[in-house]
């Protein structure tokens, strides 16, 4: 089923866009990372690219521009095709903290290695071998999405936000420290609480609620008059109606993403 509307897309991209993100709730949980949004996307469209019976974690090739058609960018812009060796290049500099049963903290790196090939544009990318445990094999503990559901998001935070709350989908409701909850979002610039409410919390529930499978409502908790804690609360899209909504709204936002990069050009 062809969930966009887009006929200009084949069938391929939009099978990619279909394609499932499966990571431990391990790394979603308790990990803690500084990541811009396309950082994230190009992160998830590796780890989409994984398959249920995969032993190892392989190399990965792929063109910019069939990375750009799954995301709704111009995928003949040069300026993209720098934007991205620049976001590659950063991505294999940073790393991300994971907090183990131990209480200890490891630091893990995304990639092995990258390649890539300036004369037609295609990449290869390893995923770090450390990361094996949170991304293959997974039997429980693990939580699972569209990759669809990420492409049309415009805030780091929201998609961010989209995941950890996902992985707590089964308990309909999870409560965060909200000091907690900032540094998990790498948000802690917002010491102010109305600017983190207004910033990140208003604005991912917001494109959560328009772009995923998920319907998010928070309650604020004080402790005197302390902003202390946020209490979320989740449910699944069952309806088809619902659903679909959140396709056209995702199409609606791919698509502009497009025409405005052809007309920056």
């Amino acid at each position: 089923m062809n969930k966009l509307n887009n006929s200009n897309i084949s069938p391929e991209i939009s099978g990619l866009r279909s394609y499932k993100i499966v990571k431990a709730n391990d790394i979603i949980q308790k990990s803690r990372f500084s990541l811009q949004l396309q950082e994230q996307k190009i992160i998830l469209y590796l780890i989409s690219k994984i398959k249920p019976e995969d032993m190892e974690l392989k190399e990965h090739n792929f063109q910019i521009r069939d990375f750009c058609k799954v995301c709704g960018l111009d995928f003949d812009s040069g300026t993209n095709y720098k934007n991205i060796r620049q976001t590659l290049k950063n991505l294999r500099d940073k790393s991300i903290w994971v907090t183990l049963d131990n209480g200890r903290e490891r630091t893990l790196s995304w990639f092995d290695y990258i390649e890539m090939d300036k004369f037609n544009g295609a990449v290869t990318i390893k995923i770090s071998d450390m990361m094996k445990p949170y991304l293959l094999q997974l039997q429980e503990h693990y939580t699972q999405y569209e990759l669809l559901y990420t492409l049309a998001m415009k805030s780091q935070y929201s998609l961010r936000l989209y995941e950890l709350l996902k992985s707590y989908e089964y308990q309909r409701k999870k409560i965060f420290d909200i000091d907690d909850l900032k540094k998990l979002l790498s948000a802690e610039k917002y010491t102010r609480f109305p600017d983190f409410k207004r910033y990140v919390l208003d604005s991912s529930i917001r494109e959560i609620n328009e772009l995923s499978d998920l319907i998010v409502t928070y309650d604020i908790i004080k402790e005197s008059r302390r902003f202390a804690q946020i209490e979320f609360m989740m449910n699944i899209k069952k309806n088809m109606t619902d659903r679909a909504k959140a396709w056209s709204n995702i199409d609606k936002i791919i698509n502009s993403k497009q025409k405005k990069t052809k007309t920056e050009e």
